[in-house]
Parts: C-alpha cells; structure tokens; sequence
C-alpha cells in the first residue's frame, strides 16, 4: 500500500493530495550495503488494512510477501505503522525495513518496481437489484440511486460529469485503519440495503464482496471517460538499485503465482490493454 491512510489511498499520492517533502527521502546505506539485514525479508506495512495486510498475516500483501522471501531462502519480519502521512518516513526511509509490497506506479516518495498488477476501481451491488449488466457509470439505471463514495477519488469528477452526487453517500478517506475501515463500512451498508451501490477501489471491492452474504457483484469500471485503473508495484529506497532489480527478477519470475494470490483474495485484474482477466 501506498504512505497513506489505508482503505483506498492508493491512489490519492498518485494525485498529489498529501505528499511529503522530498527532503524527507532517506539517502539509504548505498550501493554497497543497500539492506540493513540481508538475511531478511523486512517489510513495511500497516497493521489493519484487510485486505493488503494486517498483524495477522492475512492480506494478500503478506501473502506475496512470504512468496518472495521463500523464494529468496529468507524469513519475513515487519515494521507495522498506519498508512498515514509519515509512513514512508518512519518506516522505508527511518531504515526499519526494506519494501513496501504495494504502491502505486509513479509514486515519488519511493522508488518503485515494475508493477505485478493492474486493477481498477469498481461498481458494487446486490444481484436481482435492476443493476445487473451495468458496466459503466453513465448507465441510466444508475440516475436517482444512492450511491457510495470515497470522498475525494477519481470516480468522483464521474459522478458529478453524470449528475451521481446529489444523492451520493461521501465515506471518508483519510482514516487511521486502526480505528476506522469506511469502505467495509461501505459494502456493509450496500448488503443492507442502506445505499443502491458503491464505488470502491477493485482490492478492496473484491475482497469484502465475496465475504458478504449473499456475495456481491464486482464490475470494474474500464470502460469509462476518465482514468480509473493503475499499476501497482513495490516500493523501495531511492537509493537501492540492486534491491529492486532483485525484486523485478522476483516478479517476473513469479507472475502466475502472483497472479493466483490476487486473484484467491478477489482482485479484478487488467490486462495489458486494460481488458478484465478471468481467472
């Protein structure tokens, strides 16, 4: 995930809404010594950000995690601080750990991989609602609905170009993931009927829509006007080139296995034209 409050900060960096100065980047330990423990696989990440990760182990961020240390012959341990402004600073950079398993493409806080997915954001609904086959948000059907919202993120500009907002329901984004998660609170209030349908970004879609009862539908929104979807990545410390080129090597030496994991936690994947791919 990206240095931010959890849930779908992925993409806010992207947009320069909280970005820290760059003085703020570590220099590293140089080329020479570039890992403080080579003998481990130190990650950063947060503590409560189901479905990327958590103390527990359980996201798919941890997943991938003990893929690669596997694969490097090497135990995982974790730095664990809240996806708020700092988190690069006090982890990455404070040289407290070594990676960031997921952050997206163009970030400048850090430097990052070649991506190993692409996803999107996403319409979420209840089956047999009068939505199913709607695969874009300029859909009629979707005028006098009461919609979910991350305040704040791209689909937002969308909703307003097609008159979503006046009865949109705004979630928070900059949250402490220890305390709040506004987009399970999201696909909680559509399973109950509260709201019609929500907007969420695709990990986070697919995940707590195939936990609720009944499931959800998931439809990635890769048909729209504006951009919706991003390659994510790995990040690292500006300075460790030899690191990243090892963790590339990871990546595309691993890809279907990379692949599986994401999709076991119901990440709508793109192709390389921006396609959904069946699992």
């Amino acid at each position: 995930m990206l240095p931010m409050a959890g849930e779908i900060a992925i993409l806010v960096l992207a947009l320069g809404l909280m970005a820290e100065p760059v003085a703020a980047q570590a220099p590293g330990l140089g080329p020479s010594a570039e890992l403080v423990d080579p003998n481990t696989f130190r990650v950063c990440a947060d503590p409560r950000d189901l479905p990327f990760s958590d103390q527990a182990g359980g996201g798919f961020e941890n997943k991938l995690a003990e893929l690669f240390a596997s694969k490097l012959g090497k135990p995982v341990s974790y730095t664990y601080y809240p996806q708020v402004i700092g988190f690069v600073r006090n982890t990455l950079n404070a040289l407290r750990c070594d990676v960031i398993m997921g952050d997206v493409v163009g970030d400048d806080l850090v430097q990052t991989t070649n991506p190993y997915y692409r996803t999107t954001y996403t319409l979420v609904f209840k089956p047999g609602r009068g939505l199913d086959g709607i695969e874009t948000l300029e859909d009629a059907r979707l005028k006098g609905k009461h919609i979910g919202i991350i305040a704040g993120t791209p689909p937002s500009n969308v909703f307003v170009q097609q008159g979503l907002m006046a009865l949109a329901r705004p979630y928070p984004l900059t949250v402490d993931t220890r305390i709040e998660a506004p987009s399970q609170s999201m696909v909680n209030d559509i399973a109950s009927g509260q709201i019609d349908a929500g907007v969420l970004w695709g990990p986070i879609a697919g995940y707590y829509a195939q936990h609720a009862t009944p499931h959800l539908v998931v439809v990635p929104l890769s048909k729209e006007q504006s951009r919706m979807d991003f390659r994510i990545a790995m990040g690292v410390r500006h300075s460790d080139q030899d690191w990243k080129r090892q963790l590339n090597r990871l990546i595309a030496e691993n890809q279907p296995e990379i692949d599986r994991i994401l999709q076991q936690y119901g990440v709508p994947l793109l192709d390389e034209q921006g396609r959904p791919l069946t699992p």
